[in-house]
């Protein structure tokens, strides 16, 4: 199975998308949006924010592992 690194993440209080690399060798906890300076943090449930507020689940999500959360 291939695994994407990359994702594009939607702010969810002004809707600035970015597209980003992910972490290989960790979660992403929080995120700092570059246009309202919000941090983002993971939806209850979600292991990153990539899971919350990205086009792509992080790597270990794609691989069916357990999140490093």
């Amino acid at each position: 199975m291939e695994i994407h690194l990359i994702s594009k993440l939607t702010c969810p209080n002004c809707g600035y998308k970015k597209v980003e690399e992910m972490p290989t060798n960790a979660c992403q906890f929080f995120y700092e949006c570059e246009n309202c300076k919000s941090i983002l943090k993971p939806i209850k449930g979600d292991c990153c924010v990539y899971c919350s507020y990205g086009t792509v689940p992080c790597p270990p999500i794609q691989e069916n592992k357990p999140c490093c959360g």
